[in-house]
This record gives structure tokens, C-alpha cells and sequence, in this order.
């Protein structure tokens, strides 16, 4: 018998509950533990983006459980020069890979949203500086 295959399980002695939000923290750990990912964004109507800060884990992550599947959505902001297909795919294995282990809930669909791209100091593209030089 899986002890946690579903949000709620009843057992011989009681029943187990995994709250959304407990869903949401194992996602955004999985997701920061990716090369490339500079941090969660709450998306356009979330306010501004934690980069690989552990504030709020769940930031940018969110979930839809039912009894036994869950389908994931995070965004994301990558660091510039990474390859964002590599990355996207990687999430989607190490978020699936981490729930369902600790879960015991099937994965069913992990969406990747990219909402921004992170420059490090000196990493700006080539068209700004000339942008800038010409002014």
C-alpha cells in the first residue's frame, strides 16, 4: 500500500492529507535545483520575481491535485545564454521525478512558462550598448 498516493489516503489507522501548497514548495525546489533557472516569477499579475532567493518556494509554482494526479505549472525567469528548451525539459523531468517520489502522485502534465530573462552585471546584448553609444 503507497502511504501518500493521493491528496487524501484513508488508512487502517487514519487518513493522510497533502496539502496544494506542500505540492508547490517540492516544485519550486525541484525547478531552482536546474542549471539556468535564476528564479521563480509570480507571472505578470504576481508582483516581482525572487531570483533563487528561498523566500517563498512555492513562488511561481502552481497546482492542480486531485485523488491520484497533479499537473504543475511553473515560471520561470533564465539566466541569458543558457539554452531555454534544455532547461524547460529539465524542469519538466526534475519536477515530475521529485513529486511523484515524494508524493506518490502521478504527474500528469508540467507546464513551463518563461517570463523573463536574468542579465548578469556585463551580460547585455550587443544591440543595447550600441543602442547606448549612439545617443
Amino acid at each position: 500500500m503507497s502511504i501518500m498516493a493521493a491528496d487524501y489516503e484513508k488508512t487502517d489507522i487514519g487518513t493522510i492529507q497533502i496539502a496544494p501548497e506542500v505540492i508547490e514548495v517540492i516544485a519550486g525546489l525541484a525547478t531552482i535545483e536546474v542549471d539556468g533557472v535564476a528564479g521563480m516569477s509570480g507571472g505578470l499579475a504576481g508582483g516581482i520575481a525572487e531570483l533563487l532567493g528561498r523566500k517563498n518556494l512555492s513562488k511561481g509554482v502552481k497546482v492542480e491535485v486531485g485523488h491520484r494526479e497533479a499537473a504543475v505549472d511553473v515560471s520561470i525567469i533564465v539566466e541569458y545564454g543558457n539554452p531555454i528548451p534544455e532547461i524547460a525539459a529539465e524542469i519538466q523531468r526534475n519536477v515530475k521525478k521529485s513529486i511523484e517520489m515524494m508524493t506518490g502522485l502521478i504527474v500528469v502534465e508540467v507546464n513551463v512558462h518563461i517570463h523573463d530573462v536574468y542579465f548578469k552585471a556585463g551580460e547585455r546584448p550587443e544591440e543595447e550598448d550600441a543602442a547606448l553609444r549612439v545617443k
